[in-house]
């Protein structure tokens, strides 16, 4: 009797607690992103999920990607890093030195993965390139350091070119302080840098438009995260100028742009996928040495050249890495 009384019980019991279990969440790494994006360009992002999909890694399935924290602006990047950290992500993904420093500044806790232009020792954002230390690690693409050679293909391409318009976005951590850098290249080969300030998306076409006052030769555009997220119109604005311009990715020249020498920044975004596979699996941020993006190419347009009057030469068609016809 006893026997049968408690093999009931026990299916009783049974009967509970399997549903229960069956019903417990299994809670997914949730990845924050934090930098300046679009609501029409998504490259960057795609970059990044391709890389994830080739480590075993798909985003709704094994991980989350968190896109509400993306911005339009610089100057919205710290609150949103600030709000990131308080939903308490997994991992942190940032691109561009001013998104990396807000995210620096909001967590010391929480794996950062940051994808930057510019020096992160220098930003103090890290002990060293090859021992990070603290909570962040990732690419750095040193694109700043590039500046200087952009010049000499511009002026190989419009010898004649003596004023040239250095367009950044002063709101950007790092992009004033480097026109110092930027006029000095320029002096370094007989050309004059005039400042060309470009704050916020609805200032583009009419920074642009004015830019027929300045008499300028060329332009050379700077690797703003700002002009990344908006390069469609930023191309589409340089275009009516006719003026020959210079710009950091070749995703530009594809989207009409003349020249670009730069680093493959969806090719950062890949290496990048790489550093949070490792972190989910266990590594420490401030032990996995920062990778310098090795791919720095050169590309250029034909038929954005023909059409304002350009040809380049046979040294510089040579040398590029992708023609666009």
């Amino acid at each position: 009797m006893k026997r049968r009384q408690l093999l009931i019980a026990a299916g009783a019991l049974a009967t509970i607690r399997l549903p229960a279990l069956a019903q417990t969440p299994v809670a997914i790494p949730r990845i924050g992103l934090l930098w300046i994006e679009s609501s029409d360009d998504a490259n960057l992002v795609n970059a990044f999920r391709e890389g994830l999909s080739a480590l075993g890694f798909s985003d709704g399935k094994n991980i989350q990607i968190d896109k509400q924290f993306l911005v339009d602006r610089y100057d919205r990047l710290a609150a949103s890093a600030d709000r990131l950290v308080k939903s308490k992500v997994d991992i942190v993904v940032s691109y561009g030195a001013t998104a990396a420093l807000a995210a620096s500044k909001a967590t010391s806790t929480i794996p950062i993965v940051m994808l930057t232009g510019s020096d992160p020792v220098k930003l103090g954002l890290v002990a060293s390139l090859s021992k990070p230390g603290g909570n962040a690690t990732g690419v750095t693409f040193l694109s700043a350091e590039l500046h200087g050679k952009r010049l000499e293909i511009l002026k190989a391409v419009v010898p004649g070119i003596r004023r040239v318009g250095e367009v950044f976005n002063p709101d950007s951590a790092t992009e004033a302080k480097s026109f110092l850098d930027h006029e000095a290249s320029a002096r370094a080969i007989n050309m004059e840098a005039q400042r060309v300030e470009i704050r916020l998306q609805s200032d583009i076409e009419r920074v642009i438009a004015d830019l027929s006052r300045q008499k300028l030769d060329a332009l050379v555009v700077a690797a703003s995260t700002m002009f990344v997220a908006n390069r469609k119109q930023m191309v589409a604005a340089i275009a009516k100028t006719r003026l020959p311009a210079i710009y950091a990715s070749i995703e530009d020249v594809d989207a009409g742009g003349l020249i670009s020498y730069g680093p493959d920044v969806r090719d950062g975004f890949r290496r990048a996928a790489g550093y949070v596979a490792k972190i989910l699996k266990g590594a420490k941020p401030g032990d996995l040495p920062f990778e310098q993006a090795p791919k720095v190419q050169l590309a250029v347009n034909l038929k954005t050249a023909k059409e304002i009057g350009i040809a380049f030469p046979q040294s510089i068609l040579l040398r590029a890495d992708q023609v666009i016809e």
